[in-house]
């Protein structure tokens, strides 16, 4: 089982979630539901999920709060939100806690199946390696554990922040605007505000700046961000 991708839904309506997770296990997943915020956080905590559904309107509690704490303490597991309300301001406020895609009910199984895919495919795509990427002379990424160091002691990391700091670490001195960020990090047809970048770049910022060093990620005001190249 170890080579197959296990996937955990979170849905209160069990139409809804007998339909998903029949089709996730023609597609070959091994598939676990929970019905509610309480049955979730067992569940992912014995299954150790590689990606998971999250229904924004639960029984107990709300998918993002839900969302939130995964992001904290799962911040490898990708998440992708599942809602009946078409709010670009519900779209935002996912993506900004972690979520790595939002779709809106009713929705093609089709498509879910194929976003499914790509995140689990964006999660896998980095190459094995055993060589730490440099931020500067105290910050280092793993690209192999998608783990991130400051001096030392591992920083916790939410997917989309680490996509977002490897595109700048990989590419320095390079000028992006934030439409071409959300092209590489986002990697859907996002329609939502480009807040969303600033949000994931002043997170980094708060995590991995260091008092006595320049910030991690620059300003290029009209423009976008880079990363500078360190000496």
């Amino acid at each position: 089982m170890s080579d197959i991708k296990r996937i955990i839904v979170i849905e209160d309506e069990e139409s809804i979630s007998d339909i998903i997770s029949y089709s996730l296990r023609k597609e070959g997943y091994f598939v676990q539901c929970a019905f509610s915020g309480k049955e979730a956080f067992p569940l992912i905590e014995s299954v150790q999920p590689s990606l998971i559904l999250l229904d924004v309107m639960l029984p107990d509690t709300s998918g993002f709060d839900i969302c939130k704490t995964i992001v904290q303490d799962f911040p490898h597991i990708p998440v992708i939100m599942l809602t009946a309300r078409n709010d670009i301001v519900d779209k935002i406020l996912g993506l900004e806690l972690g979520a790595d895609d939002y779709i809106t009910k009713p929705f093609d199984i089709r498509e879910l199946l194929t976003r499914v895919k790509v995140s689990l495919r964006r999660v896998q795509s980095l190459p094995e390696t055993n060589h730490y990427i440099k931020i500067n002379d105290l910050i280092k990424a793993d690209p192999t554990s998608r783990t991130v160091f400051k001096e030392d002691e591992e920083v916790k990391i939410k997917p989309k922040e680490y996509e977002l700091l490897l595109l700048l670490a990989e590419n320095k001195d390079r000028v992006f605007s934030r439409e071409e960020i959300l092209d590489y990090v986002w990697d859907i047809d996002y329609d939502g505000d480009l807040r969303t970048v600033d949000v994931h770049v002043q997170r980094l910022r708060k995590k991995l700046d260091i008092d006595s060093y320049p910030s991690i990620i620059d300003t290029v005001f009209g423009i976008g961000y880079k990363m500078k190249g360190f000496k």
